[in-house]
Formats: structure tokens, C-alpha cells, sequence
């Protein structure tokens, strides 16, 4: 199964850019926009398993944009919101909302949250491929040649940013920025694990998935 499509409608660029940062690195492949009106021009084209919806936007309002996904998607919606009433709340999940995520949250949360509406309304989970590497980020799996392999979490966090990017180079400062949250940390560590992944992949004579391209960074693919 291919990897899940996440359409984020955020009009705060720091909440939009952590929460696009962080789905990437959950392996999910994601849309960040800014309002309403770019949501409507790009919905039927981006064709998301799920929107995250902030309600209070610029234009039109969270709630009034629930309803045009409603007429022209079938993907799943959670609303993401600083109004905490119980009548707030209510009236998103009546109107067709899946789920509703008060702010501030924690990104936790929000990912456990997100799994949970996929794997009802995709059934069978969300899974990523990568030649005969299969992933499968909400329950933890990571298998090739339908073996097991066993990761630790920062392991599974890690191979999920490269799959979810794969086929593309990325630097280690992007992988520092979507694993760990910051890109001021030493970028030995992201060494570190991609040695550690290389080891768990290929045990057995397996081929190479994780390649090092040369001053740029790394990428996953099949050679």
C-alpha cells in the first residue's frame, strides 16, 4: 500500500512547517498550505487520505472548508483549534469532522491521533516500500524479504524520513531537523544511526538500500 497522503491548512507558518516536519518524518507524504483558498484549488488534484484542519483561517473558517471537503473528498478530517468548548467541539463532529485536536498540542498526540483516523478509514494500515523493504510506521514494522527486522525508535524514525523521501537525496541537517526537532545538534549522530540501519538492512548478504551520495547526504532506493 502506498504511503498515506496528509494535506495540512494552517495559516500559522511555524505550527504548519512542525507538523509538515513531523508527518514527513512519521513517513506520510504531506501538503502544507496556508489557507482556504489554496485548499479548494489544490484538493481535487492532491487527492489526501487526510486533511488537517485548522478552524480559525483566514477567509473562510475551518468549519465552512469541512464542508467542501465533504462534497469533493472522501479523505478523512481532523480539526486542529484553540476553541475548547464542548460546543466547538460537537459542532465539528457533527458537520463530518473524524477527529478534533485542541491547541496547544503535543506533536505525540497529534501522530497517534493521525494513525488512529488512517487505520480506520485505511484499513490495513499505513505502509511504505522501498524494493523489497516494506514499513509499516503506525504499527512499527519494518520487514525485507518478509523478515522482521527489529529498530529501535529513533531507528524506525529515521528510515521512515528516508522512505518516505525515498528515491531523493537528503542532507543530514534535514534528518536532524525532522527526527530530533532542531538542526543544531551534531550531525555525527545521524552517522551513527545510518550505520546502525545499514547493518540491520543487509544483515544476511542482503543488497544496499541506503546509499551515501558524497557531500550531499543520503539517499534510499534500489541502486
Amino acid at each position: 500500500m502506498p504511503a498515506s497522503r496528509v494535506m495540512i491548512v494552517e495559516d500559522a507558518e511555524t505550527i504548519r512547517l512542525a507538523v509538515a516536519t513531523a508527518l514527513r518524518a512519521h513517513g506520510l507524504l504531506v501538503t502544507a498550505l496556508p489557507d482556504g483558498e489554496r485548499l479548494e484549488a489544490e484538493l481535487g488534484s492532491a487527492l489526501p487520505d487526510l486533511v488537517l484542519l485548522d478552524v480559525m483561517l483566514p477567509g473562510r473558517d475551518g468549519f465552512r472548508l469541512l464542508e467542501v471537503v465533504r462534497q469533493s473528498s472522501t479523505a478523512a478530517v481532523i480539526m486542529l483549534t484553540a476553541r475548547d468548548t464542548t460546543a466547538d467541539r460537537v459542532h465539528g463532529l457533527t458537520r463530518g469532522a473524524d477527529d478534533y485536536l485542541v491547541k496547544p498540542f503535543a506533536m505525540a498526540e497529534l501522530l497517534a491521533r493521525v494513525d488512529a483516523v488512517l487505520r480506520r478509514t485505511r484499513p490495513g494500515g499505513v505502509m511504505l516500500s522501498v524494493g523489497d523493504l516494506e514499513l509499516t510506521p503506525d504499527a512499527g514494522r519494518v520487514r525485507r524479504d518478509d523478515t522482521e527486522i527489529e529498530l529501535t525508535e529513533t531507528e524506525r524514525r529515521v528510515l521512515g524520513y528516508l522512505a518516505a523521501h525515498r528515491e531523493q537525496v537528503v542532507s543530514k541537517t534535514q534528518i536532524l531537523t525532522a527526527v530530533w526537532g532542531y538542526d543544531g545538534f551534531d550531525d555525527n549522530v545521524v552517522e551513527v544511526y545510518v550505520s546502525s540501519l545499514r547493518r540491520k538492512l543487509e544483515a544476511g548478504g542482503r543488497s544496499r538500500l541506503l546509499h551515501t551520495v558524497r557531500g550531499r547526504g543520503y539517499r534510499l532506493g534500489v541502486a
